[in-house]
């Protein structure tokens, strides 16, 4: 298992920084707002001064029964006032951030490693039209990294609203005329559709949820959802697939779970591949102390 570590010049320090962490939080830098956020694999004592965190623009806190994953019982605390959104710079892609009710900002800083990936698995196709799926595609920068790189992309989410801010991202990336679909659709429903159609991706990305709802309704439960999703994924892959990208935020999953899961999904198929498995960490600024943040497992073919 390998550990991809998000370090400068995968951001530079003006645009993110992970300035601290310890004691169930992480303080943060996007852009030029400092936000200090629960993260509960930060067990270690803080390094910083208390009044460097008393001095974050604004802390994420939630009541005693309050739920980070439907945001109620929840609330941030500002300091000093803040835009609704802003923006914040990877490369030559620009995403916006919001302060949301379910503690994330939009902009998920350790992803920046599939975004790399991703973009080497289209250029590494050379003049080939690579078509790319993203399902659970939340504010779409891993489209924006395949449409930049040459990939047709089709995004699916089931939350109107992120579709809204996937596109806004798009535009202030100047990406307004690449070949991105958008879809408000229920990622399983979609892929079965596709399946009847007939239609194939040389690349397939996912980062579905430990739990959720599709677009009317529908319950997914990573446990009992995914190894389903994936057999259906498989159905869809074209006949010289690139890769996949296979990504978790659920702490009771494990890298190996994933491998093993894309291991079944790939078996016997006439591309041979490899697949990688690991955790995404970001290093902290100064010290270079690693956050774990997400865990994966890629298939690449050979």
């Amino acid at each position: 298992m390998q550990i991809d570590v998000t370090l400068p010049p995968d951001w530079s320090a003006e645009q993110y920084a992970l300035l601290d962490a310890g004691d169930g939080y992480k303080l943060e830098r996007f852009g030029g707002v400092t936000l200090a956020r629960p993260d509960p694999q930060a067990l270690w004592p803080r390094r910083l001064l208390p009044a460097v965190w008393d001095d974050a623009d604004a802390t994420f806190s939630r009541e005693a029964e309050g739920d980070e994953a439907t945001g109620r019982g929840t609330r941030w605390t500002t300091r000093r006032d803040l835009p609704a959104a802003w923006p914040v710079r990877w490369r030559d892609l620009t995403l916006l951030a919001r302060l949301t009710p379910f503690k994330h900002t939009g902009i998920f800083p350790e992803q920046a490693a599939h975004w790399d990936w991703i973009a080497r698995r289209v250029r590494a196709a050379g003049p080939r039209q690579v078509r790319a799926l993203n399902l659970f595609g939340y504010t779409g920068a891993a489209s924006l990294a395949a449409a930049q790189a040459g990939a047709q992309v089709t995004h699916v989410d089931a939350a109107p609203k992120v579709l809204e801010w996937a596109r806004e991202n798009q535009a202030l990336s100047g990406l307004q005329d690449a070949p991105i679909r958008w879809l408000v659709d229920d990622a399983q429903k979609f892929v079965r559709r596709e399946a009847r159609r007939a239609a194939h991706y040389d690349i397939i990305i996912l980062d579905p949820p430990a739990f959720g709802r599709g677009a009317k309704g529908e319950v997914w439960k990573f446990e009992t959802a995914l190894p389903a999703l994936l057999a259906d994924c498989r159905a869809i892959l074209s006949e010289r697939p690139l890769g996949i990208v296979l990504n978790s935020y659920s702490i009771r999953a494990s890298a190996l779970l994933l491998g093993n899961l894309l291991g079944t999904m790939m078996a016997g198929h006439r591309v041979a591949g490899a697949i990688t498995t690991g955790e995404l960490a970001l290093a902290e600024n100064g010290t270079g102390r690693l956050l774990a943040t997400a865990i994966y497992a890629r298939w690449a073919s050979a």
